[in-house]
């Protein structure tokens, strides 16, 4: 660890976690899991070829949840000195004394806490002095502006590089953590004047400095993409396929990832409620949650609770195969532990072996969506609408781009009404798809 540059050692961190899980067994606690971490950066953004911000951050701080029986407290504090951790376990022993009895409250089963912790290569460390940075932010900007003479502002390039480390640990004897970085540039263009502006942006986020791209082919995407919105038409209501561009069809999986977690299922507030082992997809659509995938953005051999985590199947063949469970869900299921306390890691939709343009030309006729605005999504009906932006295809090209439009449907039909997935894999989030197209949508226009 000595070759990063963190105020505290690994072995200061679990010296730290130890502590705190020694004094509050001491204190009457049954059960207890604290995690430790710490984490440092640099941000830096330019706009219009001068210096806007240049942020550093650097925080630090322990989570203590400890169990008096079946009675839950939990207290966090930014401050690691002794007498500091001390406290924080006693006002979370103070909180779940007045807490209700809760007979699914409790630690991880010890037989499912990770026993290996493979090195998945998370930690790239990025020598980015503040210069550097300033260079390339500007050179990120100014290949945006170069990209073409319509592109008139701009909201600011902006270079980053995280890098962070925790320690978790229980009272099963669990201890364990791990290193990590994450860096990203990103760039937001304004093309056109007047009331004729339009905007586009584009970043891209990994753990590897080296597997980013050059500044400037970010910059000059964003420019050509905020280029390419302008002159925008409104469409007419109509019903028509729907491909959403692959950065946002991820969204798509988000939406199915909270029907089937283990909160919405057990308080039975989903759209998906009792889908196990239920056709919920159309049959090309397999999905997979790939912990383990070295370098990736949500890789982790366990989960927030030291469960040990594997590679498993979420949807086959348009079936639902498991769903997205912490111990406590999974107990007031009456299940097991998923290993997802957190949330999902690599989740992955496969692809159905079409290209972006295969896609276009499958579609024939109706919208690609580049943009989606608003909320518009009721997690317990499954009703969908959303504000979008985007561009109208006709004969399998796009022919002009269209604004100011609302895609409403359902999800359930939507996910049944999936004909193709793209081998254009966005790898920006922990949901890796391709463009999606969805027959049968409702386009309100003008």
């Amino acid at each position: 660890m000595s070759n990063h540059p963190f105020s505290y050692t690994d072995d200061t961190l679990k010296q730290l976690v130890s502590d705190a899980l020694k004094h509050a067994q001491s204190r009457g606690a049954s059960a207890a899991d604290a995690e430790v971490s710490e984490g440092f950066g640099q941000t830096v953004t330019a706009r219009q070829g001068e210096v806007e911000t240049i942020e550093y951050n650097r925080d630090k701080g322990i989570g203590v949840t400890v169990y008096i029986g079946k009675q839950r407290g939990h207290a966090s504090s930014s401050d690691l000195s002794p007498q500091a951790l001390r406290d924080t376990v006693d006002a979370a022993l103070a909180i779940a004394r007045h807490t209700a009895i809760d007979d699914c409250a409790g630690l991880a089963d010890p037989d499912m806490l990770a026993r290996e912790f493979p090195d998945l290569d998370l930690i790239h460390p990025w020598d980015m002095p503040v210069e550097r940075a300033i260079e390339m932010a500007r050179a990120c900007e100014a290949a945006g502006f170069a990209a073409d003479k319509r592109v008139t502002n701009s909201e600011g390039a902006t270079v980053s590089t995280q890098q962070s480390h925790f320690i978790y640990g229980n009272t099963h004897g669990f201890l364990a953590g791990y290193p990590s970085s994450r860096h990203s540039i990103w760039c937001a263009l304004v093309a056109g004047k007047g009331d004729a502006m339009q905007r586009d942006d584009w970043y891209e986020t990994a753990r590897d400095p080296a597997e980013l791209p050059a500044p400037e082919s970010i910059g000059r995407k964003a420019g050509e993409r905020a280029v390419a919105r302008l002159k925008a038409r409104k469409v007419a209501t109509t019903q028509v396929p729907v491909l959403y561009e692959s950065g946002i069809a991820s969204s798509l999986m988000g939406h199915f990832v909270s029907a089937v977690s283990g909160g919405s299922l057990y308080r039975k507030s989903t759209f998906l409620l009792d889908s196990l082992g239920k056709p919920v997809f159309a049959p090309i659509v397999q999905i997979a949650d790939l912990p383990l995938i070295p370098k990736a953005l949500a890789s982790g051999a366990f989960d927030e609770e030291g469960v040990a985590t594997q590679a498993r199947d979420i949807v086959k063949d348009g079936v639902v195969q498991g769903y997205f469970l912490a111990s406590y869900s999974a107990r007031k299921l009456g299940m097991k532990s998923t290993g997802n306390a957190g949330g999902n890691h690599n989740l992955i939709m496969k692809d159905t072996g079409d290209d972006f343009a295969a896609l276009l030309k499958k579609m024939n006729r109706g919208l690609l969506v580049t943009e989606l605005m608003g909320q518009g999504v009721n997690a317990v009906t499954g009703d969908y609408s959303r504000g979008a932006a985007g561009f109208w295809v006709e004969d399998g090209v796009i022919t002009y781009p269209v604004q100011e439009i609302t895609i409403a449907g359902n999800l359930k039909d939507m996910f049944r009404n999936i004909i193709a997935i793209g081998s254009d894999v966005s790898k920006r989030s922990s949901r890796q798809c391709g463009s999606v197209l969805v027959e049968g949508l409702t386009l309100a226009g003008a």
